[in-house]
């Protein structure tokens, strides 16, 4: 027993030793360039573009896609999902009071601008035709927006009416032609 207590010891002692802990030799080299960004930093020009990538395509989203990067939430939007996305065209946000979006968008509003970003995804698919009057639908920031359908139109809130729908590899994005704003949290 005891010779073989020294035999392990031996090879133990000799497997620390004997490997090469020369940080120098395992390092990567990986230049500032190659650094790999997250989902949205996938290079696909083969399949679907996901949510992120048609907003950032649309001449109409541009103030959502500009909240959507000083929200830090592009990643998240590329992922996976499904997600279904209420996406304001920018006339919508220009029907906010003057000065609210670049409010909004200041640094120290990222909680507020993430708040009501959030409260324009839900996950899940919801094609136009599966919504059905007075439903109510949870959204990512915890609150929910309620669903009227009024002359086969698709109204949110009673203030935002869906205008178009556009399939994502990730979800499904619906074009509306108001900001939804979540309700105060209690």
């Amino acid at each position: 027993m005891k010779n073989l207590l020294i035999v392990f010891t031996g090879v133990c002692c000799s497997l620390l030793f004997g490997c090469n802990n020369n940080t120098e030799s395992t390092k990567e080299s990986v230049s500032p360039s190659e650094k790999m960004a997250g989902q949205s930093g996938v290079q696909d020009d083969v399949s679907q573009k996901n949510v992120v990538q048609i907003a950032i395509g649309s001449k109409d989203h541009s103030t959502l896609v500009t909240a959507v990067k000083a929200a830090d939430l592009v990643d998240v939007l590329s992922n996976t999902g499904p997600f279904t996305v209420f996406a304001p065209t920018n006339d919508a946000f220009n029907k906010l009071p003057k000065g609210t979006v670049e409010g909004l968008l200041k640094a120290d509003k990222k909680d507020a601008l993430t708040d009501i970003l959030q409260y324009h995804v839900s996950v899940g698919v919801y094609k136009i035709e599966s919504f059905k009057d007075g439903q109510i639908l949870g959204q990512v920031n915890g609150s929910n927006i309620t669903v009227t359908i009024k002359n086969g139109k698709v109204i949110l809130n009673g203030s935002a009416t869906i205008i178009a729908s556009i399939p994502a590899s990730n979800g499904i994005i619906h074009v509306i032609d108001g900001v939804l704003l979540p309700p105060p949290q209690k």
